[in-house]
């Protein structure tokens, strides 16, 4: 690993760095006091956040609608509160009574939520039992299983909240159909059997007295529309540019709702508390206060969506209670009862593992193999999309039976075998191939009968399959090929050269006749996979389009339908199996629509390498199926070659060791400030990579921790756009050939460059697909400048030449997965600019991700044994 300037570099004293215009720093960016405008660049991390009551830290996801991940945290930011950053647009809140809503669109509760109705005595009284219910568990008065033995009766219907309509400009749906869903049920809050919000350790206090009502003020008449939201807005002083948002959030009575109650407006994405606020003050006057009820409900709304931000699913209570009390809710038990009880939040029991405890034996005493349990609350789409992953995953396994092998003595048997396969299991080994009477290697069909509307799919025999993995490329693909023969559900684990192995597995099942292809995150890891099916195809395939590249999709591309096989009739796709990589980008949402669209037996592998960043939206799926062991695990034994694979290898397993690097593959720069780093930084896009490795600046990605700070991703663009292209940056601040970064999806970063504008808005080149991207979304932050990204942004992409950047100020961000996911970006040459000093050895060895609190890993493992209990009886 070389420490020496690359050819051509000179000493940042000798030139006068580019770029020095001071920084926006994260207080800079930080929301202002009173109703102010929200920072449009403000954004939670979706894995790098700091959840409600832990410690803030460098946020690094992907999120919001403009896609923006977060900077360095402010110095002076409380601990304990949720990094800020604009919300997905799911509205908070009721348009048609003021509020929060559990944002499920068929107005039920997922299972094991606790809903009520706020205006009742009987639901207020629940609440508080269910807390003192809880504190019982808690304090290990009572088993948490005693609370959970009553079987469920049907909850009223919540009302449902008012959903802008999601648009993405490139990709498909990024959430699950929630029409789609399966109906939830939930307990009526009458009764002890769920829990409520726990407390103290010890018994129930008293019932805390009903707040004061706030005074009545005399309704503000107000126009119709986003019109009307502008006239309330205005009362409150509040930017009028809020009003088309809050139409959409809010809905038809969104004026006549944020009249009623302003703190509705925390609904809006980018809208702070401190904003809301002030616009409440100014709107109630000697009514407002931080105890109000009204306050408090939107706040416990509010910190959950930052939390999901962060990359959780759901918050303990505990830590929900103390982000609270931080933004000065007087009584933060009572808020969350009257949460619960109005429904804006679920309730859930979480078994926590403990290292060494023995399964409970069959017939075992109950309190006996009693599990410690943490109490969880999350909102509703959440659970309903945690859940419905677990479901679907479950299914897909449940469903994909073998075929039994027709006996090789019965000549009728063998003529028989397709009209019986459907419906015959086999028996004995588990592990037994598929089979039919088709030949070994025959991909023809069968042929439709009377009721049929179309032809069956092929279903090779276990010799096929067998075939296929003896002629796979290497010992890992052929075991990955026996694998998905004879299951329906399969991970698979590997590093960038681990992805020819499940393109020999698509291209094995196309030559076998079943419909098959692989879904990447982004349209680069799209064109990697078609480039690994050209290698791996054998030949011209018995089915679908001659060129196996084709089989290469992107995940947003197959959901909405403009690649792939399409839909059949049921709205299922068209697939026999689906291969999806980058499996740890799936967020939870993305990850139930994906799931749901997959008919009964259909194939599904998920691979990916574990060592990368998690997902920007919520969730850890890909990490929470391995650990749950649902599914047979295919672990890749093919390594990644050259210094910068030998690098990234050992930092995966918390190892940061030096690699030799005779063609200056690896080089290491070390700096004393972030100014020196920007200087550094420019110099080698500009300059030494071009000349010394010959790889043009346009081949080259800056990677840095966050947005914000004086070496982060605005002052690094910044300076690298004076460098590279110079301009006045007439378009909105953008000027044609300028790199950027368009999101035009929550979670998703498309790489593009700048070709012009108009009245239809910013016009990109997207890699080779030409965007239009609306003004009111330029203006919200959609597109951004690329020469400099974040790891998140960068995740699933890779480039030629990569730069990371590592200041001193945002060590605190640094972990072993950002440091593998940031150093594994470039294909043939790796520069450090290494301002961390030992904190990066420290985050490489001691600190491997950050946590994130979900559901799923508990979800799928009471699904294995509710399989394993009736065959145990």
């Amino acid at each position: 690993m070389s420490t020496d300037r690359l050819a051509g570099e000179t000493p940042p004293g000798q030139e006068a760095a580019p770029g020095t215009a001071e920084a926006q720093t994260p207080e800079e960016t930080a929301a202002q006091g009173g109703a102010g405008a929200p920072d449009e660049d403000a954004a939670a991390s979706s894995g790098d956040a700091a959840a409600p009551g832990g410690d803030a830290a460098v946020n690094d996801g992907t999120a919001g609608a403009a896609g923006a991940e977060p900077s360095t945290p402010a110095s002076g930011a409380e601990p304990g509160t949720p990094v800020s950053g604009p919300e997905p647009s799911t509205p908070a809140s009721s348009a048609e009574s003021g509020t929060p809503a559990s944002g499920a669109e068929d107005g039920t509760a997922a299972p094991g939520a606790v809903k009520g109705s706020a205006a009742s005595g009987a639901a207020k009284a629940t609440a508080e039992a269910l807390a003192a219910a809880v504190r019982a568990v808690e304090s290990g008065e009572r088993p948490a299983a005693s609370f959970f033995n009553e079987a469920p009766r049907p909850a009223k219907p919540a009302t449902p909240a008012a959903r802008p309509p999601e648009a993405a400009p490139q990709g498909g749906p990024t959430g699950p159909d929630q029409a789609a869903a399966r109906q939830r049920t939930a307990p009526e809050p009458g009764g002890p059997d769920r829990t409520g919000t726990p407390d103290n350790h010890g018994a129930a206090p008293a019932p805390a007295p009903a707040p004061a009502a706030p005074t009545p003020r005399p309704a503000m008449p107000t126009a119709p529309g986003a019109e009307g939201v502008r006239q309330v807005l205005a009362a409150g002083g509040a930017p009028e540019t809020l009003a088309e948002r809050a139409a959409e959030v809010l809905g038809e009575r969104a004026a006549e709702a944020l009249s009623e109650n302003p703190w509705l407006l925390l609904g809006v994405p980018g809208v702070r508390p401190e904003q809301a606020d002030g616009f409440a003050r100014a709107l109630l006057g000697p009514d407002c206060g931080p105890g109000d009820p009204r306050r408090a409900q939107a706040l416990v709304g509010w910190l959950l969506e930052q939390a999901a931000l962060a990359g959780h699913s759901a918050l303990e209570a505990a830590a929900l209670r103390a982000a609270l009390a931080q933004r000065a809710v007087p009584d933060p038990d009572d808020a969350l009862q009257s949460a619960i009880a109005d429904g804006a939040v679920l309730v859930f029991q979480d078994a926590i593992d403990e290292p060494g405890r023995p399964r409970p034996a069959a017939g075992e005493d109950e309190d006996e193999a009693e599990q410690p349990v943490r109490v969880l609350l999350g909102l509703d789409r959440f659970a309903m999309a945690e859940e419905s992953v677990a479901d679907g995953l479950a299914r897909l396994l449940n469903t994909f039976a073998a075929v039994a092998e027709p006996a090789q003595d019965d000549p009728a048997s063998a003529g028989t075998a397709g009209a019986t396969a459907d419906t015959a299991p086999a028996d004995g080994d588990e592990d037994a191939a598929a089979t039919e009477s088709t030949p070994a290697g025959d991909p023809t069909t069968d042929a439709p009968t009377d009721g049929d509307t179309a032809p069956r799919p092929a279903r090779p025999t276990a010799a096929a399959w067998e075939a296929a993995a003896a002629a796979a490329p290497s010992p890992s693909a052929a075991e990955l090929i026996r694998a998905a023969a004879q299951h329906g559900l399969v991970a698979h684990t590997g590093a960038e050269a681990a992805r020819a192995e499940p393109a020999a597995l698509i291209a094995a099942a196309r030559s076998l006749g079943l419909r098959a292809v692989g879904a990447t995150h982004t349209e680069n890891g799209r064109r990697r996979l078609a480039a690994h099916l050209t290698e791996a195809a054998p030949g011209t395939p018995a089915t679908g389009s001659p060129d196996p590249a084709t089989a290469a999709v992107t995940v947003s591309g197959l959901l909405s339908g403009r690649q792939g096989p399409g839909r059949d009739a049921d709205g299922a796709l068209a697939l026999d199996l689906l291969v999806v990589l980058d499996a740890p980008q799936l967020d939870l949402e993305t990850a139930a629509l994906l799931v749901e669209s997959l008919t009964d037996g259909t194939r599904l592998v998920l691979s990916g390498d574990p060592g990368v960043l998690w997902s920007a939206g919520p969730g850890r799926l890909f990490a929470d199926l391995l650990a749950s062991r649902f599914c047979p695990q295919i672990a890749s034994r093919t390594p990644d070659f050259g210094p910068v694979g030998e690098l990234v290898s050992g930092i995966g397993i918390g190892e940061l060791s030096q690699v030799e690097a005779p063609g200056k593959e690896v080089v290491i720069v070390p700096v004393r400030d972030a100014a020196e780093a920007v200087h550094r930084t420019v110099q080698l896009v500009a300059d030494s990579v071009p000349r010394a490795l010959g790889v043009p600046a346009e081949q080259t990605q800056v990677i840095t921790v966050g947005h914000g700070g004086a070496a982060g991703t605005r002052a690094l663009n910044a300076a690298l756009k004076e460098r590279l292209n110079p301009g006045p940056g007439r378009f909105g601040g953008f000027d044609p050939g300028d790199r950027v970064a368009y999101a035009p999806a929550p979670g998703r970063t498309v790489p593009g460059s700048v070709t012009g504008a108009d009245a239809a808005g910013l016009h990109l080149d997207c890699d080779g697909t030409a965007v239009v991207v609306p003004r009111e979304q330029v203006g919200t932050g959609a597109v951004r400048h690329g020469w400099a990204l974040t790891a998140h942004q960068a995740a699933g992409t890779r480039w030629p030449a990569a730069v990371v950047v590592l200041p001193g100020d945002a060590t605190g961000g640094l972990t072993r997965a950002w440091v593998y996911t940031a150093f594994s970006r470039g294909e043939r040459h790796l520069s450090v600019v290494q301002g961390a000093d030992q904190a990066l050895a420290r985050a490489v060895a001691e600190v491997p991700v950050k946590e994130r609190t979900t559901r799923l890993r508990s979800l799928l493992q009471q699904s294995v044994q509710t399989t394993e209990e009736p065959a145990a009886g």
